[in-house]
């Protein structure tokens, strides 16, 4: 048998899978401009007009406490202590750690929430920043979803998916629409640090960001703080560009010689993610060098933004990013469970994200790139109006509540200005409007020009896709 047409049965159906999608989807109608297309992907027209063709996602890992900061609920004073109702519970499933409580104590908001903007929006004193641009955000109060614990929370809400293995959005988008930028990460992530040591941080991982069983070269880059932003991209000492050249050269005829032989889809992965690190030699330094910023620029984000690996600094590069071509970038800052001593460490934890988060979105602003960026931030889940463990009036922590959590989203086709969806007098319920993650994650892809059950691969015999098989929908009521 010659060996150069030998293909063994897992990559016969693996490569069958790939080249009858790749066949597909190029006949699909192209009913508007092709803003955000790239080089690569496997869409070769937008499914209609598209609104965005970039994102910067602002992951808030461990469940902001949307009571405290976005979902006023001013008749909680006069319940103070009082038991949570039966009747609103409605036998919740709860967490191993307030399961076994006697009592479910409401516990109020202490923090101040005032209107904002001509919307009148409610925002909490803590983010005063994010209060300024009320006009310019949607901010929806109705979002919800089945996970109940942080890991598959967060996979829900990156992946679609509450199981490991699964594609984030940003490899979809990546894998649908391609790159418009060879010399930089069509997707990025950036895990920031945060300034509160006492705060309970969630652990996260690659699969947060990962490809799953698309194509590797679409996950998404781990960019770090300090000299080396991307492990192992410099030249070891005594290695010349050229003879990096020369040596790529050489592992990339070996490395075709393997993919002619087995048709190993990784493979081609590894030969791209070489050409990719050696271009990324030069694009990254020059990314990552602040000094020619304007002096108001980096005031606007903070005295922080000097400081590498900090969420400011984070921001400010999150900026230059997209500004130069790469389509997804995601910062993760930890530390937002906040069980216990939630006065205390909410307010550090907004401390660190209010000022440049809205520094983010009025530098695209002024540059003209909000109308076809999108910026979101939130978390995984939300948090209970009753106090886990103990309630004092300057104290109180709150357990995971899946049923209903807020966050904000602009650009790119949002509406500006929208409170949308209305919970209970309680923050538990939802009342009008729900927002499920997978109807958020249509509702993206939407404004990227794609149809959520049209961007897809057949993988074990399904035809996979990020809203997996529920009936997911877009969200005009948010659409600009």
């Amino acid at each position: 048998m010659n060996t150069s047409s030998h293909f063994d049965r897992r990559n016969f159906l693996l490569g069958s899978s790939l080249g009858l999608g790749a066949f597909a989807l190029p006949f699909l109608d192209a009913k508007g401009a092709d803003i955000g297309l790239g080089k690569g992907g496997i869409l070769k027209g937008l499914h209609h007009p598209a609104k965005a063709k970039r994102i910067i996602y602002l992951s808030m890992v461990g469940a902001p406490s949307h009571i405290d900061l976005l979902d006023h609920k001013p008749m909680l004073d006069k319940l103070y202590d009082t038991d949570l109702p039966d009747s609103i519970r409605q036998g919740q499933r709860l967490t191993g750690m307030t399961a076994g409580q006697a009592r479910f104590p409401i516990a109020p908001s202490i923090f101040k929430f005032s209107p904002s903007g001509k919307s009148g929006t409610m925002f909490s004193e803590l983010i005063p920043n994010m209060a300024k641009m009320a006009d310019d955000i949607c901010v929806i109060k109705t979002m919800n979803t089945e996970a109940i614990n942080h890991e598959p929370a967060q996979q829900l809400m990156y992946t679609g998916n509450m199981n490991s293995g699964k594609p984030s959005i940003g490899a979809w988008l990546s894998y649908g629409l391609g790159t418009m930028n060879e010399d930089l990460p069509t997707y990025a992530v950036i895990n920031a640090t945060h300034s509160n040591p006492g705060s309970n941080v969630q652990a996260i991982s690659a699969r947060l960001w990962g490809a799953g069983f698309l194509p590797g070269e679409h996950a998404g880059v781990a960019l770090r703080s300090g000299v080396d932003p991307v492990l192992y991209l410099q030249n070891a000492p005594g290695i010349s560009p050229e003879l990096r050249r020369t040596m790529l050269d050489g592992l990339g005829q070996m490395n075709a010689q393997t993919l002619a032989d087995i048709a190993d889809p990784e493979t081609r992965v590894r030969m791209n993610q070489y050409e990719m690190a050696f271009r990324m030699q030069s694009s990254v330094p020059e990314l990552t060098d602040i000094s020619k910023e304007p002096a108001h620029v980096l005031d606007m984000y903070g005295p922080d933004v000097r400081k590498p690996g900090t969420f400011a600094a984070s921001a400010l590069l999150a900026r230059r990013l997209v500004e130069r071509g790469t389509r997804f970038v995601q910062i993760f800052h930890r530390g937002w469970d906040q069980h216990g001593n939630l006065p205390h460490d909410l307010r550090a934890q907004c401390g660190d994200v209010d000022q440049a988060a809205y520094a983010l979105v009025q530098d695209l602003k002024q540059r003209g790139m909000l109308d076809d960026t999108i910026v979101i931030w939130g978390g995984e889940f939300g948090r209970t109006v009753y106090s886990q463990g103990g309630l004092s009036k300057t104290n109180y922590g709150r357990d995971h509540h899946p049923k209903c959590f807020s966050l904000w989203a602009t650009g790119g086709g949002f509406k500006p200005g929208l409170s949308y969806g209305t919970t209970d007098d309680f923050s538990y319920n939802i009342v009008e409007n729900p927002v499920h993650i997978r109807d958020f994650h249509a509702t993206i892809l939407h404004l990227f020009g794609i149809d959520h059950e049209r961007l897809t691969l057949k993988i074990q015999g399904l035809d996979a896709r990020l809203t997996g098989v529920d009936h997911a929908k877009v969200i005009k009521g948010v659409l600009s």
